[in-house]
């Protein structure tokens, strides 16, 4: 039986194949009790996104796994999509909402802070931040 941990990089291995940019795993096991793996990746377009959520669904399918049904970030578009898979979290991201992402992760530094933020016209709020930096993976 796989670890979740080798799920989540299993994952991040196949939003790498699927051409997703700068794809992260982080350990969040530790910072809360809903989920133990973010894997974090910037997509290109609506179609591309929708292309690595296949992905997703088929690993999900082949392992026995299971997506939990969540809200879109932002209302009217595409910008972050999450896929809950339970014990792993799969953020498919705009370049912009990348943006605000990294942002917030130096603001934040794992502290808890509330980050406000607009990108493109949309308002972003964020708060407590999951994301100190001594818990990405290699």
């Amino acid at each position: 039986m796989k670890s979740e941990k080798e799920k989540a990089m299993e994952i991040a291995q196949l939003m790498d194949d699927g051409k997703g940019r700068d794809v992260t795993v982080i350990d969040v096991s530790q910072l809360n009790s809903w989920t133990d793996y973010f894997v974090i990746v910037t997509v290109n377009s609506s179609v591309h996104w929708k292309g690595l959520y296949k992905l997703v669904k088929d690993y999900v399918r082949d392992n026995d796994m299971e997506i939990h049904i969540t809200n879109k970030k932002t209302s009217d578009g595409d910008d972050w999509n999450l896929i809950d898979i339970g014990t792993v979290v799969v953020h498919l991201m705009s370049e912009g909402a990348r943006g605000i992402l990294r942002a917030g992760e130096a603001v934040a530094q794992g502290r808890g802070a509330a980050v406000n933020l607009q990108v493109d016209g949309k308002g972003f709020f964020l708060k407590n931040m999951l994301f100190p930096v001594d818990k990405y993976i290699d």
